[in-house]
């Protein structure tokens, strides 16, 4: 597992019973969580008395119960700066879990020697642009939703890499990336993080079992002729690891070369020294 254990101004302090007790800078939150279905004694002040609390509903969805924050805060990590704001669907924004892939890719673009080009699609509020953007990389960022986008840039913004060469792009993330090909333009690095269920702008049906694979194959021929990295994100608790390492292994390593692994990402719970375990990711890297 590849556990987010850096962070400074978040902590998941407590989870069990289907909820996590979590602080991000100053506030304390409770969210819900379907990986923690073990129960916790509970003997935080915080389970009882928090800033904010999504509550489920038996009929479906949710909502705030009590939201005690600001409309929005920040919250810092290694440099960067997110701005954190309680969505009526439990978000806030930011997947802290992230952090790990973010010091990865940072890595590999600050030891690349040359200029590097990302393409991060399904990009939400732009953790992984930030961090690109930070470590040297040319980005270009593509979210189907405008108001993503704008959070993005304002993350870009409040972290100090507005500057930087990052394009903003509210797009179909296929759509754009047939076009990109069309134009011949290339990229030595993908991020994509895609849904498990969605809906395109016309309507389009985006089921992750069923449409990655062909994704994948569109995707992988937008990499440069000397890749340098492939980082896909799944939140979608029937696809083991081991299946992106599948994809991976089948669609870059065969064509480039390098070395995929997989793995669960985590975030590390200081009541009982374990992680809660929060998706997966698949890693290609050149050698």
């Amino acid at each position: 597992m590849w556990v987010s254990d850096g962070w400074k101004d978040y902590e998941l302090m407590d989870c069990g019973g289907g909820e996590r007790l979590e602080r991000w800078g100053k506030y304390v939150l409770v969210r819900p969580d379907p990986q923690a279905i073990w129960q916790t004694p509970r003997p935080h002040n915080g389970w009882q008395k928090p800033d904010g609390r999504y509550a489920r509903s038996s009929t479906g969805g949710g909502q705030w119960a009590k939201k005690d924050v600001p409309e929005r805060w920040t919250v810092g990590y290694k440099g960067l700066t997110f701005n954190i704001k309680p969505m009526n669907f439990k978000h806030t924004g930011l997947f802290p879990e992230q952090a790990a892939n973010w010091d990865w890719a940072g890595e590999l673009i600050r030891k690349a020697g040359r200029p590097v080009s990302v393409l991060n699609l399904f990009a939400y509020t732009g953790g992984a642009t930030v961090a690109c953007a930070a470590a040297g990389a040319a980005v270009c960022h593509v979210d189907a939703a405008r108001g993503m986008v704008q959070w993005a840039r304002e993350n870009a913004q409040s972290s100090g890499v507005a500057d930087r060469p990052i394009r903003w792009i509210v797009d179909d993330c296929g759509k754009f990336v047939e076009r990109e090909l069309r134009r011949g333009r290339r990229y030595d690095a993908v991020i994509m993080d895609p849904p498990s269920y969605g809906r395109g702008p016309s309507g389009e049906i985006w089921k992750l079992e069923e449409n990655l694979w062909p994704f994948m194959e569109l995707v992988t021929q937008i990499l440069s002729d000397s890749p340098l990295f492939f980082l896909i994100n799944s939140y979608t608790t029937g696809l083991a690891p081991s299946v992106l390492t599948y994809i991976l292994e089948t669609l870059v390593t065969k064509t480039h070369g390098g070395h995929t692994e997989s793995q669960e990402l985590g975030l590390p719970v200081t009541s009982t020294g374990l992680a809660l375990p929060c998706g997966a990711s698949g890693r290609w890297q050149a050698e």
